[in-house]
């Protein structure tokens, strides 16, 4: 069952890579970014609108989900897909990050991760077969291994023994998923905190397990860039050329170009709504703090040029607005205007890689940061 390939590799520039990943409800081209819909929701917008920005696989969180609603309950009414009404394709995570970094008085054993809900104090247990049970029941179309994450800095001890945990809950996670499969495909999640060698080790052990895919995790936790791009150089020479590689929880603009250009081929991060709940828009010119008062009398959109209509059509100056009176209507368009931003981003990798011409993209796009924003009036 693992032997089955769902994904095609396209093309090469460097080491960057283009690709097609199918799932049972849709294709997906990399490379690709996931928009977080922690709770089958993405905050503030409507479905129709992260589709129409260029959204073609989303992001549910196993642990918000079996927790509130719960997985039997999406189950019963049809699995996330029905429940939600995103038709397209799903990856849905394990639940362990959130147990290490959300819940309560939790204890990691060999077994199983029991732990305090957020939600209501109820002691749950999540065994990595409990948590493929869960994604099975959710519909994922990605289902992901259950995994110790470790927050850096932490102590070489407790980075192995976490990562020799994950290797062996990855066993565990595997057997299950072909036992029941849960989901179309199951990635494995590549530990090792900072540390080189656990880096290597755990993607070896992870590719003798053997997975559809191959994730990089434990990463933008804390560390700084140099280091995660230089743990991201460690493990991507390792993994089979023809797996598709997901970077976990990453990131900023420049982190996924940076990650790109070593042979990554799937982002997540709740960057672009969780900015723009907070009045920061992505846009060509880099990030824009629409609370600064510079913006309350300029008639100017963001970008004129803009492909995205909510981008050049609405003032800077009613966004101001909007961010300082804390209305609803300002963090739902400066969302959508961010996650179109990510897409369209994606997009033009893509195509770059396509073209043979990713380096002076990169160059030019960077270039287009660095200039910052148009000149206040």
């Amino acid at each position: 069952m693992i032997s089955a390939n769902p994904f095609e590799l396209l093309g090469r520039d460097g080491r960057a890579r283009t690709g097609r990943l199918t799932t049972p409800h849709g294709p997906v081209q990399t490379p690709a970014f996931m928009p977080v819909g922690t709770a089958g929701a993405m905050k503030g917008l409507h479905w129709r609108e992260v589709r129409d920005a260029g959204t073609n696989i989303v992001l549910g969180n196993t642990y918000h989900l079996m927790l509130r609603p719960g997985a039997e309950r999406i189950a019963a009414l049809g699995g996330l897909q029905n429940f939600t009404g995103w038709n397209g394709p799903m990856l849905t995570d394990s639940g362990g990050f959130q147990v290490m970094s959300l819940a309560e008085l939790r204890k990691v054993r060999e077994s199983a991760v029991t732990f305090r809900s957020h939600i209501d104090g109820a002691m749950v247990e999540l065994s990595p077969e409990r948590s493929i049970e869960v994604q099975r029941l959710l519909g994922s179309d990605i289902a992901m291994q259950m995994d110790e994450c470790v927050r850096l800095p932490a102590e070489r001890s407790d980075i192995e023994r976490a990562m020799q945990l994950s290797l062996r809950w990855g066993e565990r996670s595997r057997r299950a998923f072909e036992a029941a499969p849960a989901g179309y495909m199951l990635f494995g999640i590549a530990q090792g905190g900072d540390v080189p060698e656990l880096r290597r080790a755990s993607a070896r052990g992870l590719i003798e397990i053997g997975f559809h895919g191959y994730a990089i995790g434990g990463l933008a936790v804390g560390e700084p860039q140099a280091v995660m791009l230089a743990m991201i150089d460690e493990v991507t020479p390792i993994l089979p050329e023809g797996r598709p590689r997901y970077l976990m929880g990453v990131g900023t603009p420049e982190d996924i170009l940076e990650a790109v250009a070593r042979g990554i081929d799937m982002f997540d991060c709740v960057m672009p709504t969780r900015n723009g709940r907070h009045g920061m828009a992505f846009t060509r010119f880099g990030q824009i703090n629409l609370r600064n008062a510079r913006h309350a009398d300029d008639p100017r959109p963001l970008d004129e040029e803009s492909p995205w209509p909510s981008t050049r059509g609405y003032a800077r100056a009613y966004l101001h607005h909007l961010v300082r009176s804390g209305e609803t209507l300002g963090a739902m368009l400066l969302s959508e205007i961010n996650i179109a931003y990510y897409q369209r981003l994606m997009h033009d990798i893509r195509d770059a890689i396509s073209k043979g011409t990713f380096e002076s993209f990169c160059e030019c796009t960077r270039a287009e940061w660095a200039r910052g924003d148009i000149p206040p009036r």
